[in-house]
């Protein structure tokens, strides 16, 4: 495999490098483990490609590899094989512990389900303490600064105070003041609200989305759909490969297993601008989900004028009605102004899958209703005199 084009591990990071450039790269990520029943993979293949500025959540069942792949993000861990690129530095080809974990000081900040505070030091010492470990800011400037990151998350008054004697909400908010303390350009969470009431983790998140304002890049684990319909993005890992974005945005209540399946079975197709895709009366044999761009459907009267029955968007789909009620398609599918790229999942698949997911079919028949239901208005629409 060819490596990515990275910089040195032991540059200092570029304050001034391209907002456009990725901030994490995994390309085929495989990582192995061996105990006395065996060997065993956990991530299989990964690629995975997030940009700066991204508010990402990970979710995945218990086993399903989500913490694993976070600790090829942040060096915890060694791949198995391939390469992984966070910040432009490949991280593990040819770089010592020693050097990874400077490099970590510096460009990552990492919030633990469990906070992981020195219980002996005062929240402000914990908050200077990675400034201390990676000689960042000069001596007499860490305690102002770590100051300014306690008020920042409403704790300037406990900044005295031993972990053990405010409450888990304040301690996860002092964790995320540690993390932020040497301004990290990406921040990894794992679980960061867990623990918490719903009050405070919203607190959480309402920080996070602060920073990611500011152009931090945050990467989370949890297990919280409150969450993940607060990020840019949701990443899905099921028995150590990701789901297909498109897929898990289109069918959301699908099994994983189900995603999963059609992940690896579904078709890529890019149609030019006005490209037809469905023809009216034309027999249909997949099941489309569009990835990028936008999507006409048109009805056509008896004298060939057309109109405009809906224009779908990246994350919805078509092709459905015809798929489930039988028969030919009832209008006209083109490609918009620009390319579009769709998948595609044929006709078998979608409708055993459908048959075995009794809620996802029964989201999809009542969209197909409404569906049915705008066609059957401009359809009188066009017979208008």
């Amino acid at each position: 495999m060819k490596a990515p084009r990275v910089k040195p591990i032991n540059d200092s990071v570029k304050k001034n490098e391209s907002a456009s450039e990725a901030m994490i790269e995994l390309r085929g990520v495989v990582k192995r483990f061996s105990n006395a029943a065996g060997e065993f993979t956990v991530l299989k293949g990964v690629d995975l490609t997030i940009d700066r500025g991204e508010f990402v959540s990970i979710v995945g069942k218990s086993g399903s590899g989500k913490s694993t792949l976070l600790n090829m993000v942040t060096g915890i861990d060694h791949p198995t094989d391939g390469h992984v690129v966070v910040n432009g530095s490949d991280i593990y080809t040819g770089v010592t512990e020693s050097q990874r974990s400077k490099w970590r000081g510096k460009n990552l900040g990492i919030v633990f389900q469990f906070f992981q505070l020195l219980p002996m030091l005062t929240l402000l010492e914990n908050v200077m303490l990675p400034m201390d470990y990676v000689d960042l800011y000069d001596f007499d400037e860490r305690p102002a600064r770590a100051m300014e990151l306690l008020k920042l998350v409403g704790l300037e008054k406990f900044a005295n105070k031993l972990p053990v004697l405010v409450s888990t909400g304040q301690q996860q908010l002092a964790a995320i003041a540690r993390a932020m303390a040497c301004d990290p350009p990406l921040l990894v969470a794992d679980e960061p609200t867990g623990n918490l009431d719903s009050r405070s983790a919203d607190t959480i998140i309402q920080l996070f989305e602060g920073f990611v304002a500011q152009g931090k890049t945050i990467v989370m684990v949890t297990h919280d759909p409150s969450l993940t319909s607060r990020t840019n993005r949701n990443i899905i890992i099921s028995d150590g490969e990701l789901i297909n974005e498109t897929i898990s945005k289109s069918l959301p209540q699908l099994r994983h297993r189900h995603m999963l399946e059609f992940t690896k079975i579904a078709e890529e197709h890019i149609y030019l601008p006005h490209e037809t895709i469905i023809s009216r009366d034309q027999n249909i044999d997949y099941f489309f989900m569009i990835r990028k761009g936008e999507v006409d459907v048109v009805l056509e009267d008896k004298k060939k004028k057309e109109s405009l029955v809906s224009r779908l968007q990246a994350g919805e789909f078509f092709g459905e009605m015809e798929l489930l009620r039988g028969g030919k398609s009832i209008a006209n599918v083109r490609a918009g102004d620009q390319p579009v790229e769709v998948l595609a999942l044929p006709r078998a698949d979608f409708i055993r899958v459908l048959d075995e997911s009794p809620v996802t079919a029964d989201a999809i028949r009542k969209i197909v209703q409404s569906r049915l239901e705008a066609h059957k208005v401009a359809d009188q629409r066009s017979t208008m005199p």
